[in-house]
């Protein structure tokens, strides 16, 4: 066996370890971040802690503000400590967090839990897509980092089966304490992960960095540009100069609206489906459904936007997706809702990622991961609104008009995201580099 093709060998085995211990991490996220959702009809039912309808969807909207937070501050963070540390402590953050939720006595106590999760959760994605990142093999980077996305969902369904085999035989607070299990994984992150070759090149660890580049046969990225910040910010810039401010707010108006309905029902799903008529049991079923639905979502959507292109995909994808949202409002044979369901996950769960790919597809080299990277920010206050939305309509006794709220949510991207692609002047086939895309999601 020749030299070269030993150290490619070496290589994909250390791509295959980053990729899975980084799956590992986010199908933990995925798991942490659905349980709520998965365990709330019981919790309401049971009145734990005192819960309202009101104060529940408040605690939804707890969790992804602090992902808003953690998102936003994983970059400066990571860039002072290492992509790897990060991880490590984004893991044990949601991890004991969900401990502090498992113990809570009241309300606040709970929600305080369920904040700290969110800044673990919301710095958690970004950091592994960024990993994978530098460790994919040639030509896979998108195919890497999409199939890290689907963990997200896989932790979804795992949170229902979690769901349906504790909390009525033990009670909710045992699905907290299945989320506190990630911690035994720390010590194997910790331990097994190699760190990002991005971060050694920029603190000027550079021999370290060829060292492990050349060991493992993977590609060294560039030093970054000096004045990283003051670049970022003439960027920033202009996505408001001339016109383009109109069509800035178009994306992220369109990108409000899209994680307002993905976090909406995420979290409200089993409960309406619940006020539908249908048992514990069957609505958490249809939590299984709905991210099976997005696995496969994510794998397709992007296949749809290489060919008939991202904005004319993201237009159509929101429009079917608030079909899909409304027709679970109208009482239908059961295996019809499951279809629903299931379509309804499929759609939903990769629409968002195509706004990221038409506003990727359509701004220029040099301010596209700022024009993505405030898109999906923009975004997350949607994430924070939609629990909050669900739970006040339910306070108000009006949980009947939950699934047109959101199907609604879903017309405003379509429009918006329509509006924002006719308007737009640019090649639509100007190439994009994918992980900047699906890292925002």
């Amino acid at each position: 066996m020749s030299s070269s093709t030993a150290l490619s060998g070496r290589g994909s085995r250390l791509a295959a370890l980053v990729v899975g211990l980084c799956w590992l991490a986010v199908l933990f996220d995925g798991l942490d971040m659905f349980i709520y959702g998965s365990v709330l009809p019981h919790m309401l039912e049971q009145k734990a802690l005192g819960i309202t309808p009101g104060q529940a969807g408040d605690l939804g909207s707890y969790a992804t503000f602090g992902m808003l937070v953690g998102a936003l501050t994983s970059g400066t963070v990571a860039d002072r400590i290492g992509r790897k540390k990060l991880m490590v402590a984004c893991v044990a953050l949601f991890s004991l967090a969900s401990g502090l939720c498992a113990v809570s006595g009241s309300v606040t106590v709970f929600g305080l839990g369920r904040t700290i999760a969110g800044v673990g959760l919301g710095g958690l994605l970004p950091t592994a897509i960024s990993m994978v990142t530098d460790y994919a093999r040639g030509g896979r980077g998108a195919l890497t980092v999409g199939a890290l996305m689907t963990a997200h969902h896989a932790g979804g369904i795992l949170s229902a089966y979690v769901a349906k085999w504790l909390v009525e035989p033990v009670g909710w607070r045992a699905a907290f304490w299945v989320c506190v299990a990630p911690l035994l994984f720390v010590p194997v992150l910790a331990k097994a992960m190699p760190e990002s070759l991005s971060f050694l090149v920029a603190k000027g660890r550079a021999d370290e960095a060829r060292e492990l580049a050349a060991r493992y046969a993977v590609e060294l990225p560039a030093a970054p540009a000096r004045k990283e910040g003051a670049d970022r910010w003439a960027a920033l810039a202009g996505l408001f100069r001339g016109g383009e401010w109109i069509q800035t707010l178009l994306y992220w108006l369109a990108s409000f609206g899209g994680l307002l309905l993905v976090y909406g029902v995420a979290t409200w799903l089993p409960t309406l489906m619940r006020g539908e008529g249908y048992n514990l049991g069957s609505a958490l079923t249809f939590v299984v459904l709905f991210n099976l639905g997005g696995i496969v979502g994510m794998l397709v959507a992007g296949r749809a936007s290489d060919r008939f292109g991202a904005p004319r995909i993201s237009a159509i994808w929101f429009a079917l997706t608030a079909a899909g949202v409304f027709l679970l409002s109208v009482h239908m044979p059961p295996a019809l809702t499951f279809t629903v369901v299931f379509l309804t996950g499929v759609f939903l769960n990769s629409a968002q990622t195509m706004i990221y790919a038409t506003v990727s597809i359509r701004s220029n080299a040099g301010n596209r991961a700022t024009a993505v990277g405030w898109t999906s920010g923009m975004g997350r206050f949607g994430a924070v609104f939609g629990p909050w939305l669900g739970g006040q309509l339910l306070a108000a006794d009006r949980g009947d008009w939950g699934f047109t709220a959101f199907a609604l949510a879903g017309v405003s991207s379509t429009v918006f995201i329509g509006i924002a692609a006719l308007r737009s002047r640019k090649d639509p086939a100007q190439s994009s580099p994918r992980q900047d895309l699906l890292a925002a999601s």
